[in-house]
């Protein structure tokens, strides 16, 4: 468990942005095909505390018979600064707090996952770096591989609504 326990904090940035970027999402069974779905960057200072709170929805139009597949979304950051941008180290915020999951199937159809999160950035944060926030999600199922190819071929419709918000605080 963590605990972040800053005494008097004051906002100094708010960013928020709905521009999904993903279409859609391949389903297959390793978990590691993440697609970013929204992001947004933000100025950073070791010590500020970021809140970060955002939401998606994906829609199970599989054809042609749509079966259960789950969903995980998490929060994370990496810093578009470094010269590397999205090549470089990506760190999950809260790897517990910033993390939801869910089976989306064809009688619930839509899907909307909520993820919330306070993240402290940390005290060797490179002065003057922002940082991108960023919100991304996989899908997987034991059923992806149907005709047996070895191919994910299904796809979740990711929808082009959502939305992800950082408040930015620094210590007062």
């Amino acid at each position: 468990m963590t605990t972040i326990s800053l005494p008097e904090l004051r906002l100094v940035g708010f960013y928020s942005t709905n521009e999904v970027a993903a279409t859609s999402l391949p389903v297959d069974l390793p978990t590691n095909t993440w697609r970013t779905i929204l992001r947004a960057v933000v100025p950073a200072q070791p010590g500020d505390l970021l809140d970060v709170s955002a939401w998606f929805k994906v829609t199970n139009d599989i054809r042609p018979t749509a079966y259960p597949v789950g969903v995980g979304a998490h929060l994370w950051a990496y810093d578009c600064d470094n010269g590397l941008g999205s090549a470089g180290v990506w760190e999950r915020l809260d790897p517990e707090a910033g993390s939801v999951g869910m089976n989306v199937h064809r009688d619930l159809h839509h899907l909307v996952l909520p993820v919330e999160v306070a993240y402290r950035v940390p005290d060797d944060w490179p002065a003057g770096h922002r940082m991108v926030i960023a919100l991304r999600a996989d899908a997987h199922s034991t059923a992806w591989d149907r005709d047996g190819d070895g191919v994910a071929q299904d796809r979740l419709t990711v929808d082009p609504y959502g939305r992800l918000t950082v408040r930015r605080y620094c210590p007062a």
